[in-house]
């Protein structure tokens, strides 16, 4: 799978399972984290990888391969 994808996965799972950018918000502590992991401006952290997996049943390794992040 392409790295440029990682972040499609969890959109995806977010599309399919009716999570909106607010819930990745709430699970994330943060609204403009959530944006900026949507928007490819800040990498995922262990932490957040873990929250993701364990709440949104996403697989720990589709979520922890690097990818490219869009510079400001």
């Amino acid at each position: 799978m392409s790295k440029e994808r990682d972040i499609e996965i969890l959109r995806y799972k977010m599309q399919i399972s009716g999570f909106t950018q607010s819930d990745l918000a709430e699970l994330l502590g943060s609204a403009p984290r959530a944006s900026e992991i949507l928007n490819r401006k800040r990498a995922l952290t262990t932490e957040m990888i873990y929250k993701i997996s364990t709440n949104w049943k996403i697989p720990a390794d589709s979520l922890i391969k690097p990818y490219h992040l869009n510079n400001v």
